[in-house]
């Protein structure tokens, strides 16, 4: 691995302790499970607010029906506008208190992965410092050329974080969108955009893939099935980019590929696996519900893919059901550079629980 590619998390302790002190409160939720999950939301939320300054809270703050709900994308800063409350610009408690409430929003996988997300845009900071001579991205709204780096993500509150009432919690920066909208028991995690760039890369001698159970899982898959199944999977011409992906709110695109009644049960199982590594990221009181429901809807949900079927290639898959997109999309054909997007088309931002 290029030492370019080679980091020093400082906050890897402080990561580990978060995800141990969350590990519990994550698996076996009881029925009631939902609400006080939410509550710890909120409190975490309150939590943020109390650290922060008139003007912090200011920043973080937007009406609920803000055009800030559709404010995301891939892009790093400037190229896209971002507003909010960013990492750069908060004390290491205010920035603790961030993260603690992104623990406990997220599963202890989906926290995993958007530390990793994050560190590897880091990782994409200092390899850019690098060749620039030391001029490299990370420099900031205002510094020119776009900004990459741990502390180029932003948090927004859309609505008064409330237990009842619906708000929405959005983090995101370069390669992230997190869009998590609450109201009571009641949550979505779509749309988001879990990305990466570099695919893989190093810290304190580990290798780090962020989408690398995706990845694996996906191959597994199309690698699993017959030629029969698979002749209807692979598509008959090229996808190279997310067809769903940033600012496309409300556009729907017909099922294809090969229908899950047509796979065998540890198929089936295979694909549900592949499934939750997306709605696996929220909280796991949300996400088990949400799991049942994609089970539920798994004859009518199709697996189709786009380019070569060996692992260690540049291919794009979809996974849609009635109330599921995931598209993962390897950018100009290189298996460094991923974008991928998870929706519900019935239920992006809450639309079916806040009647919007």
């Amino acid at each position: 691995m290029n030492s370019r590619h080679r980091i020093a998390s400082i906050a890897v302790i402080g990561v580990l302790a978060i995800l141990a002190a969350t590990m519990g409160a994550q698996r076996g939720a009881p029925a009631n499970g939902q609400a006080d999950v939410t509550a710890r939301i909120v409190a975490a939320a309150q939590g943020v607010l109390t650290a922060l300054d008139d003007s912090g809270r200011a920043k973080v703050q937007f009406p609920f029906d803000s055009p800030q709900k559709t404010n995301w994308s891939n892009l790093p800063s400037p190229m896209f506008q971002r507003n909010g409350l960013r990492l750069a610009d908060v004390t290491t408690t205010q920035r603790a208190a961030v993260m603690t409430l992104l623990s406990v929003a997220l599963s202890r996988d989906g926290y995993r992965k958007v530390i990793d997300i994050m560190r590897g845009d880091e990782v994409l900071r200092t390899t850019q410092s690098s060749a620039n001579g030391g001029r490299g991205g990370g420099r900031g709204p205002g510094g020119g050329g776009p900004a990459f780096g741990e502390n180029e993500y932003y948090l927004a509150f859309l609505g008064t974080p409330s237990t009842t009432a619906p708000w929405r919690l959005q983090f995101g920066g370069h390669h992230l969108a997190i869009n998590l909208t609450l109201a009571g028991s009641q949550a979505t995690m779509t749309p988001s955009l879990p990305a990466a760039q570099p695919a893989t890369y190093t810290v304190e001698g580990r290798t780090v893939r962020p989408l690398g159970n995706e990845n694996d899982k996906a191959f597994a898959l199309i690698n699993a099935l017959d030629s029969g199944q698979r002749s209807h999977a692979v598509l008959d011409y090229r996808v190279a980019d997310l067809v769903l992906g940033p600012g496309r709110d409300g556009r729907t695109i017909q099922p294809e590929g090969l229908r899950a009644s047509a796979l065998a049960g540890p198929q089936q199982q295979a694909l549900l696996d592949l499934v939750r590594e997306w709605a696996g990221i929220v909280n796991d009181a949300f996400a088990e519900p949400r799991m049942a429901a994609i089970k539920t809807d798994l004859p009518n949900t199709y697996f189709a893919w786009s380019g070569p079927t060996t692992n260690g290639s540049a291919a794009y898959f979809r996974i849609q059901g009635p109330t599921l997109v995931i598209e993962y999309a390897p950018q100009q054909g290189s298996v460094d550079h991923i974008h991928t997007i998870y929706r519900d088309p019935t239920n992006d931002y809450g639309a079916k629980f806040i009647g919007k």
